[in-house]
């Protein structure tokens, strides 16, 4: 059974990494003047706007097939709300798994770096016209120690 475990740590890395995988916005390292910048003014488009995202992670955005081509905010903002669903009678993508969804999409598209940070912009801006799309409280606080 510890050989089991080896390889499961090997393959999956450690607990501890597996449990710090997905959207958490207190592993968010944009600060928060960067944040209320984007918040408050204009979409106008260019995908480097939104705060975590440089040059190198626009190039990763702008890869790939025409549906999955993303190269700029209007798309971004699309496909986090294609990400809303699906839904059926059974099952509503609430707004914790539509979060961790976009995360992982994120890191499909090979984006390496700030993904929490590029969540959390587009999941406020939303919010802002969509009022609970994003629930910000059910992550604790960002100066919550646990």
């Amino acid at each position: 059974s510890r050989d089991f475990l080896t390889l499961i740590s090997f393959a999956f890395g450690t607990p501890r990494k597996m449990a710090e995988t997905g959207y958490d916005p207190r592993r968010s390292r944009v600060s928060e003047d960067t944040l209320n910048d984007f918040l408050r003014g204009k979409i106008t488009g260019e995908i480097t706007e939104v705060p975590g995202i440089g040059p190198a992670a626009a190039k990763r955005l702008a890869e790939g097939d025409d549906d999955d081509r993303v190269t700029n905010t209007w798309q971004l903002i699309g496909k986090f709300m294609m990400l809303k669903g699906p839904d059926d009678d059974e099952h509503k993508v609430g707004p914790g798994e539509h979060m961790q969804k976009f995360w992982h999409w994120l890191a499909e598209k090979e984006i390496k770096s700030h993904r929490s940070a590029i969540v959390k912009a587009i999941a406020e801006k939303m919010n802002q016209m969509m009022p609970g799309i994003y629930d910000a409280d059910a992550y604790g606080s960002d100066s919550d120690d646990e």
